[in-house]
């Protein structure tokens, strides 16, 4: 979709350029820019990391927030309300994503990128002074409907790239993504309870003795705001033009690119008859929405999986757990994202271009469900024929969930390019 814009964006820069236009010098620094706008894209990674880190901080001390919490009165049940908690944030994105594309896609992916930020640094600092259950959820509930980012985001990353580098755009915020996911626990696990863990260094008086949890969470807040920082010296992408001739502010003041996977346009609006015609056939582009109901189900399952795991090994054996303390979950999950660092940034990119996202995607599928069914096995372990068996397996099940991600994610965008370029005939 980026791609057709900006050759039909060429085509009109020929006659007129306007530098009041932040797009338009966007897409003149792409042009005097020929390499991999590294600078941008580690702005990107910084920020996506803050924003992903939140979501999943939470789930090796969750087990023991509910506990405090008081509120289930039998072991048994801490997981059904750990379930409220751990799904309050996605819940409220759930609700507010499609709203934020589209003021992305009016006022500009900045606005929406520093909102996010600021709201991760308020709402998660929040959460960590939770006493009660219902602080908890409205707080984890807020953070998830204020924070609109990932959208924007993905829309960005492949603007501020040259189209031989909007794979490697992608690349950046799906690994930015993952790596937060999974080192998000290992904080939580390694920082949560620091009174008992670390007794010489905070006192059971102190703050984080009395708050507990607040310490990754306080942690977590200080990138955000760093990312805050960070958001005002990236350039805009999106197109504001102030010509007064109205079919060439039109033509250049399309949305580059979809902030929301299914609210995507075919052209610049200078092709709206052309645009809406394809708007009407998205529907019936298999390719596109194939692989959007695909990741849907698979991100589905890989948030599960997030959640689960973390409970499933702080879980004493008797219940089919693993026994473990938080800061051992912190360890697990921070070998995984060590490991995914290095796949992605070094790995994937070769594996993509010789097999392609499609058999790439299909391969990660069929081998995440044999390892998901050895999980039950492995529990009945014990020592190091444990510990050894539960690193690989968790490295495997984020370097695999991570390769179906990225794939899909580069589909998504080959077959809205595809659709586009018709659209534009």
């Amino acid at each position: 979709m980026s791609e057709n814009r900006e050759a039909l964006l060429k085509q009109e820069e020929r006659f007129y350029h306007d530098e009041n236009c932040p797009g338009c010098n966007t897409n003149k620094l792409k042009e005097s820019n020929p390499g991999l706008p590294l600078k941008h894209l580690f702005y990107v990674f910084i920020i996506v990391l803050s924003t992903a880190l939140p979501i999943s901080v939470l789930f090796p001390f969750l087990y023991f927030m509910i506990e405090e919490f008081q509120i289930a009165k039998r072991e048994e049940d801490i997981g059904f309300y750990a379930g409220f908690v751990g799904s309050a944030f996605m819940f409220g994105r759930a609700l507010t994503s499609v709203i934020w594309g589209i003021i992305a896609d009016r006022y500009g992916r900045r606005p929406v990128m520093i909102f996010g930020t600021v709201s991760v640094a308020i709402f998660n600092t929040l959460f960590g002074f939770s006493r009660s259950f219902w602080m908890a959820v409205s707080t984890r509930f807020l953070l998830g409907s204020l924070c609109g980012i990932l959208g924007p985001i993905r829309a960005y990353a492949s603007e501020i790239c040259r189209k031989e580098y909007q794979s490697m755009g992608m690349s950046i915020v799906s690994t930015s993504w993952g790596i937060g996911l999974v080192i998000g626990p290992s904080l939580g696990g390694f920082l949560a309870q620091p009174a008992e863990k670390f007794p010489t260094a905070f006192s059971k008086e102190s703050l984080f003795g009395r708050f507990p949890y607040l310490l990754p969470c306080l942690l977590i807040s200080i990138l955000a705001l760093a990312a805050t920082v960070v958001c005002f010296w990236i350039p805009e992408t999106l197109h504001f033009h102030s010509r007064s001739d109205e079919e060439s502010e039109d033509s250049c003041n399309a949305p580059a690119a979809s902030t929301y996977a299914v609210d995507v346009r075919g052209s610049l609006q200078r092709y709206e008859e052309k645009g809406q015609d394809s708007q009407q056939t998205l529907l019936r582009n298999w390719p596109l929405m194939s692989s959007i109901i695909t990741y849907c189900v698979f991100q589905l399952h890989d948030m599960a999986y997030t959640e689960i795991f973390s409970l499933w090994a702080i879980s004493p054996r008797k219940h089919g757990g693993l026994s473990y303390s938080s800061a051992e979950v912190g360890e697990v999950l921070a070998i995984s994202g060590f490991g995914l660092l290095v796949f992605q940034l070094l790995l994937y990119p070769m594996v993509e271009r010789t097999f392609g996202p499609v058999i790439v995607s299909r391969i990660g599928a069929v081998l995440t469900i044999p390892l998901l069914s050895s999980y039950g096995f492995i529990a009945m372990l014990s020592g190091l024929t444990l510990a050894l068996l539960i690193n690989c397996a968790s490295l495997l099940k984020n370097l695999l969930s991570v390769t179906i991600t990225t794939g899909l994610l580069l589909l998504q965008n080959r077959a809205v390019i595809f659709l586009g370029t018709k659209a534009a005939k």
